[in-house]
């Protein structure tokens, strides 16, 4: 793509393109102190210049690395494109990293300088700042409890935008010739991955990858300069750098950025996104506390709302993919349902103009999946990893289903291995790991094929189902398929339910570990008068656990109705004293469950599951948000759960 005889193949060229094209059209919003600021493109381009111009003065240099941390702000958006303007390489980091997790990261990139939110990211990397000898400078956004530090290596942006600023207008065309000696094969960012088998590796990711992954993904869904999207992701994370950077950069559309992590759903309903993501995670809270504030709603707005909704189980998702079917009545019914109670729900929800919306990550409840669609929300499913400049996969208009992940996405290609891993090869693949050539080669063939790790098949429709994790897909000893992500996702459908972690790889039978979800259950022990007085305690109530073993016996009942995972029956459960926790060291920042150490910490409770143990007392080292350590102790009961025979088993027995 060209602009003005400028090739296209970098953001900070789509910034000046976007800055001619769509001047006075909003590229980014902010709510802070409770008003919404806003910048066109045109004032975004004079952002950005300045603070670049301010960076290269404080001595930026082409290759240098850049480390961002913190949440969503704008002024971090802006430090990934000037950084890129002068040749460098943004690098963002998970702003709830602990100190200690930083180091690694940052001394593996081989970080210059660092660009940080506030006093509290700054203060993370001053105390780390003897790990890091390449550390030459911090600068940071927000000024306030850091006027009487010491200044001489600490730069606020606003201070080197005034600098940039000086420098006006004779620095302009030296500037634009750094733009432009840019180009689409160079490194743009590196985003480390979770580390969930061991430490990050550093993905690095060409502008090439990133630009036509965006500009492919906008073509799918019909993206442009009209739409808008909440920034409300971790940095670090790639779909929100594909999301609200490198989609926003290609498109030209509008970046939300929240008051505060805490204030999103509340800033989500003011802006109304046309473009929204979430884990499935998000869509299961939100209908958790849906259904929650129906619990205190009068007799009549209640026989209403589940009226209605029956209404849209029946015809939403037909009217939605513009099918036939459905009885006039009830298509009429509809009509009225969406002005009494789907239209304010959906308001309720911030997604009363959402266009499309996805979710991915992990596998989303098939009912939770629905509800959501009946609504009239195009909400839809993808497949991606970091090293595909996310998207591998996804589902086209009218072709959404709640067990599949969609087909390949513009100009990627997909193969099943032998082993059923899944293989896909596309302009988005990654240029390599950072300083990691082994890794590299294990995950990446020369013809550019990546091995994603996770074992799937296609359907009949050419959609890509996926079934679990390759190297966790385990045999019980009986020879039956074990495979434990897909048992813990049919676990954590259930909203009472926040995490599991599944156990059965060379055992006899299946076991889980529970996390309850303290919001819902703890609404239905007040609900049902039950008192208690700590997460510990109401995890061990007997009455959560007949709701836990409720919902373990669902599960079961479903996966003895699938031939190739009936084997893999939950026979014992118990639910842990406590939430399993990123901070200490239980799940990766993307909350995925690094089961090694959690069978290594655990492992007394793993064992009381297979010895016949109805309790057991264990001790577990936690860490507190101040970083001081403690232990929490506790008597965690044992349950056994009921097996169903399945239909091969019956005919055996026949």
């Amino acid at each position: 793509m060209a602009d003005g005889g400028r090739t296209l193949d970098t953001f900070p060229k789509f910034l000046l393109r976007n800055a001619q094209s769509f001047a006075d059209r909003p590229a980014m919003r902010h709510k802070d102190y409770g008003i919404w600021q806003s910048w066109t493109w045109a004032e975004l381009l004079v952002e950005i210049r300045n603070y670049s111009l301010g960076l290269q003065q404080l001595g930026l240099k082409r290759g240098d690395k850049v480390a961002v941390v913190g949440d969503n702000r704008p002024a971090l958006y802006w430090t990934f494109c000037a950084v890129q303007a002068l040749g460098g390489v943004p690098i963002p980091v998970y702003a709830d990293s602990v100190a200690d997790e930083m180091v690694y990261v940052l001394q593996h990139a081989e970080v210059r300088f660092a660009v940080a939110q506030d006093q509290e990211q700054v203060d993370k990397l001053l105390s780390i700042k003897e790990q890091l000898p390449q550390l030459e400078h911090v600068i940071y956004d927000e000024s306030r409890g850091l006027r009487d530090y010491e200044h001489t290596n600490l730069h606020s942006i606003a201070h080197l935008q005034e600098q940039g600023a000086a420098q006006m207008p004779g620095a302009e065309k030296a500037w634009l010739a750094e733009i432009d000696k840019g180009a689409g094969g160079d490194l743009s960012v590196m985003l480390y991955t979770s580390g969930t088998t061991g430490k990050p590796k550093g993905v690095m990711l060409s502008f090439d990858n990133l630009v036509i992954s965006s500009i492919n993904a906008n073509r799918f869904d019909s993206f442009d300069e009209t739409d808008e999207i909440i920034a409300y992701l971790p940095l670090a994370w790639v779909g929100d750098h594909i999301f609200s950077y490198g989609q926003s950069m290609t498109a030209g559309y509008c970046v939300c950025c929240p008051e505060s992590p805490e204030t999103v759903t509340e800033n989500r309903r003011e802006i109304a996104p046309t473009y929204f993501f979430a884990p499935p995670r998000v869509f299961e809270g939100l209908l958790t506390d849906m259904m929650v504030r129906m619990e205190d709603a009068g007799p009549l707005k209640q026989k209403m709302f589940h009226f209605f909704l029956g209404v849209a189980n029946r015809v939403g998702e037909r009217i939605l993919n513009k099918e036939s079917g459905g009885s006039a009545m009830d298509r009429l019914l509809y009509r009225i349902g969406d002005v009494l109670v789907y239209g304010p729900l959906k308001n309720r929800l911030g997604m009363s103009r959402m266009k499309v919306g996805y979710t991915a990550g992990e596998a989303i409840g098939p009912e939770i999946f629905r509800f959501y669609r009946s609504l009239g929300l195009n909400l839809k499913q993808l497949y991606g990893q970091t090293e595909a400049s996310v998207y591998v996969t996804a589902q086209p208009d009218g072709e959404i289903s709640a067990d599949t992940v969609g087909t390949p996405s513009p100009d990627v290609e997909i193969e099943i291995a032998d082993n059923g891993e899944v293989l896909y090869r596309s302009p988005g693949v990654f240029m390599g790991y950072y300083k990691n050539e082994e890794a590299t080669r294990d995950t990446k063939s020369e013809d550019g094929w990546v091995k994603t790790g996770d074992a799937g098949f296609i359907d009949t429709d050419g959609h890509l189902r996926i079934i679990d994790r390759a190297k966790d897909v385990g045999k019980l000893n009986n020879g039956s398929m074990f495979p434990p992500k897909y048992i813990e996702n049919k676990l954590k459908f259930f909203p009472n339910i926040k995490e599991a972690v599944a156990i059965g790889h060379g055992r006899d039978y299946c076991a889980v570990m529970l996390n309850i979800d303290l919001s819902p259950v703890a609404n239905w022990a007040e609900r049902n008068n039950i008192a208690y007085g700590s997460y510990q305690e109401l995890a061990n109530h007997p009455k959560v656990y007949e709701m836990m073993a409720q919902h373990v016996d669902q599960v079961n009942q479903d996966l003895a109705s699938e031939e190739r995972v009936a084997g893999a029956q939950v026979h014992r459960f118990l639910v842990l004293h406590k939430e399993l926790d990123a901070d200490d060291g239980e799940l990766t920042r993307t909350m995925k469950v690094r089961r090694s150490l959690i069978n290594e910490r655990y492992e007394p409770l793993i064992e009381a599951l297979y010895d016949g143990s109805t309790e057991k007392f264990v001790e577990t080292e936690v860490t507190f948000e101040d970083g001081r350590k403690g232990k929490i102790s506790a008597t965690v009961k044992i349950e056994d759960a009921k097996v169903y025979a399945t239909e091969a088993m019956k005919e055996a027995a026949e």
